[in-house]
């Protein structure tokens, strides 16, 4: 992934001692159960009594039930997922489609696993999101987001990694929230409807990856219908692949 210079000068000492094991102990961690049973989410729920269903959860700005929480968070626009300060990996908004093909692909299984088991130990996997996690645990440079967009090489895809800090209400570190979206079909929508399209800029130092295999006169916002119908069918002809693989956290 493309990292910020902030992210890039960090000192590796000190961010490679992130725990992936997550074998310390959260405030809210559920002790007792193995992090790697498959069926982690079932006994952990039973075991602390969980919300489910038709119960109602009192939030800070509303009263819903469980089964509308769920609904809610699986029709949002995006991938999300949730790790713990623990680093374990304990969330994520699955699919309403099971054979849906998710950019950053999770499993109901893994729900509960640490942090080393949900990335996969290629190349440098690991220790990029360990990078990630400890900048946002320690609030690198002041920074309590991160912005990672994954170069595919292909203008018409622009798959975002985005990570942000969560807090407790007394601003301590509490976790990791993770979405992501390929942002393409956003920003065509938004050339469409404000009437604008999309360009190259030959004098950029940047989107390199991005512009080296592309048509720059195929990938120009559309700003009329029968712009957009121009893209769709060039669109429909290439069938770009989807980028899957585990998120990095």
């Amino acid at each position: 992934m493309a990292e910020p210079k902030w992210l890039k000068d960090m000192n590796a000492d000190e961010y490679l001692k992130e725990d992936f094991d997550a074998k310390g102990k959260s405030k809210y961690t559920v002790d007792g159960i193995d992090k790697y049973d498959p069926d982690w989410l079932d006994k952990a729920a039973k075991k602390v009594n969980a919300a489910e269903g038709d119960d109602y959860v009192k939030l800070d700005a509303g009263l819903l039930t469980v089964n509308q929480l769920n609904w809610m968070l699986r029709n949002t626009i995006g991938e999300m997922t949730f790790v713990d300060d623990n680093n374990q990996f304990l969330w994520y908004n699955r699919p309403t489609d099971p054979n849906k093909k998710m950019l950053a692909k999770r499993t109901p299984d893994q729900v509960g696993d640490t942090m080393k088991a949900v990335h996969p130990d290629v190349r440098d996997v690991i220790p990029d999101a360990k990078k990630v996690v400890h900048a946002l645990r320690t609030k690198q440079d002041g920074h309590d987001d991160v912005y990672m967009p994954v170069p595919t090489g292909n203008l018409k895809k622009l798959v975002l990694h985005y990570y942000k800090r969560v807090e407790d209400d007394n601003g301590n570190y509490a976790g990791i929230y993770e979405w992501v979206q390929d942002l393409y079909p956003l920003v065509k929508y938004f050339c469409e409807i404000t009437g604008q399209k999309l360009v190259v800029d030959d004098d950029a130092t940047t989107g390199a990856t991005y512009r080296r295999n592309s048509d720059p006169d195929a990938v120009s916002g559309a700003s009329t219908k029968a712009a957009a119908a121009k893209e769709e069918k060039h669109e429909e002809a290439e069938k770009p692949d989807t980028i899957t693989g585990a998120s990095q956290h």
